[in-house]
Formats: C-alpha cells, structure tokens, sequence
C-alpha cells in the first residue's frame, strides 16, 4: 500500500496546485461533518481523492473531512483516513502551511491511531512529502535539503519556535492559559499560527519548530460549562482535533523521535479514527524533546480562577 498511498498524494497535488491562492477559493460552500467552513479548494481536494480511489478499483474504506466514511468494493483490508487539504486557509490564500495528510490503517471496527500502518504527508505548496510505515524505522522524504528527522535540541520556552491554534478557539481562553509562554518567547524565540495541525506538527520534524500546542480540547474537557464559548466560535460545533487531522502526522512524529502527546501528557494512541464527537477529538502538546514538552506542560495555567469565570459572564 505504499505507493498506493504515495500516488494518492501527488494525485491530488496536481489536481489542485494550479487553485491555491485564487479568490474564488475563499469562498465558503458548506461546512463539514464536524463543522469546519468548506471552501472551493477543498471541494476540488476531495473530489481528487474520489477520482483516484475510483480508478484505482481498490476494495478500500475512506474516511475525509467533507465526504465521511465511504466503502469501495467488497470487504476491503484497510482504511484510509484522508484529510485533502489540512491548512484550507493558507492553501486558500496560496501560503505554505497546509498538508495532504493520509493515514492508512487496517480495516476494522473502532480503529484507532495505534493502528495506523502507513502515513503520509505532502505540502501543497511545495510538493516536498514525508512518509512512513510499520515496517521501517526510518522517514523517507522528498524535496527536504536535510535529512529527516532533523530534530532540535531546545529545552527552554524562552528560546522556543513554536505554533498554537485558535480556528474554533475562544481567543480569551487560550491567552489566560499561555498567553505568558507568548510574552515569554515572542522575542527570543518564535510564535506562529499556522491553522494546520498536520503542518505545525512536521515543523518540529524537520527542524523549522520546537513546539507545537493546541490545548482547546482539555479546557473543555476540564470544564464542560465552556463548551458554549467553544461552540460559539465553532459555527455551533465544537472544532478541536479531529482524528484526521492529526492521524497521520501523530505517527510520523513518533517514528521521528518527537514527544507528542495529548494535552494532559497522555499518549494519542486510544483515539478513534472516525468519531468526530468532541470527546474524541484531541489536544495536543508535541516538542522535540522531553525536557520541553514537561516545560510546556507543566507552565501552561490549567486552573481557571474566580476572576476568569466572572470574566466570560459565567458562574463556577
């Protein structure tokens, strides 16, 4: 399956590489399953995974964003967890920051990431792809100018370069919670948003970032009365992590050495491939080393005070 996988990729790099940055791709047709806004762009993603999968004449069950769960053929022997475009806005706008991202596990009820065999993720931007198995120890790239993984060294937040997300996150929320890591390495490091998961978390893979930080899902998790305020930038949803997101590049990560985790420190393994629900969606804190992923965690301010509550018009 793994030039399935790799042909998959560049499929869909091709169908759409000539669309990024048109104005026509910022236009919102619908919103997704989990209720992310759909732009142009992904419609043309999505429609390329179908035309692939449908020529290649593969029993093959696949999961993306837009179209759900579909079944190719009878009794197929895997999944693929497909998000064709993780980073819609950047890609909308012709920027960098977002992935094909492809995961393939083996067909079965509540598959999980620990069951993932095959990932794979390309930039659109670049057409520079990174990719992995259970059956190698190694990254295989190409396009990089270094060798994969390029891991840094970093253990202090002061010095760190790392990425955060707020699509779908109530901006106060997050800055009560780290808005001190930002002022702490704004200046001596580097704070970006990339609006990709798939994205920020390669970052740390090849070298570019130490860190990557999306702590939406565990504030909610901790204090379910915010689950208004989530829902509120959500367009009704609750827009965390969800499994195709993150399928993927959770196992690129871990193949190269990067500590990556859920946002309580626990590892992403018991995630269901499929379940979009809330309770299934994921935070995450991934760093290139122990040292500062414990720096993150422990730093964060995880307790919500009177002050805070009374804040957002909310009783404790």
């Amino acid at each position: 399956m793994k030039d399935y996988i790799i042909k998959l990729g560049k499929y869909v790099y091709q169908k759409v590489k000539n669309q990024k940055g048109t104005l026509k791709n910022r236009i919102v047709n619908g919103y997704s399953p989990g209720g992310d806004a759909q732009f142009n762009i992904d419609t043309a993603a999505e429609n390329a995974v179908l035309d692939y999968i449908s020529n290649q004449k593969e029993p093959v069950a696949f999961y993306t964003e837009d179209g759900g769960l579909k079944v190719f053929g009878e009794d197929p022997k895997y999944i693929l967890i497909v998000d064709p475009i993780d980073g819609t806005r950047p890609a909308a706008a012709g920027l960098e920051m977002s992935c094909i991202s492809i995961a393939l596990a083996k067909h079965k009820e509540n598959c999980k990431i620990k069951d993932i065999e095959y990932a794979f993720l390309m930039e659109l931007k670049t057409g520079n792809y990174m990719y992995s198995d259970i059956f190698s120890s190694s990254i295989e790239f190409e396009g990089y100018h270094s060798e994969l993984p390029n891991l840094s060294h970093g253990k202090d937040i002061k010095n760190m370069f790392w990425s955060f997300e707020f699509n779908g996150h109530p901006t106060k929320l997050m800055i009560e919670s780290y808005g001190h890591l930002i002022d702490n390495s704004a200046n001596n490091g580097g704070v970006f948003i990339f609006n990709s998961a798939s994205y920020s978390i390669s970052r740390i893979i090849t070298g570019q970032m130490d860190a990557y930080v999306d702590i939406g899902n565990r504030l909610l998790k901790d204090y379910p009365e915010l689950l208004s305020d989530f829902q509120r930038v959500g367009n009704g949803q609750v827009l965390h992590l969800f499994p195709y997101d993150i399928a993927a590049s959770v196992f690129l990560a871990k193949k190269a050495g990067v500590i990556i985790t859920d946002a309580y420190g626990n590892d992403l393994d018991e995630t269901l491939l499929t379940d979009l629900s809330y309770n299934n969606q994921q935070s995450c804190i991934a760093a290139s080393t122990k040292e500062l992923h414990q720096n993150i965690l422990e730093q964060i301010i995880w307790k919500r005070s009177e002050e805070q509550y009374e804040s957002i018009g909310m009783d404790r």
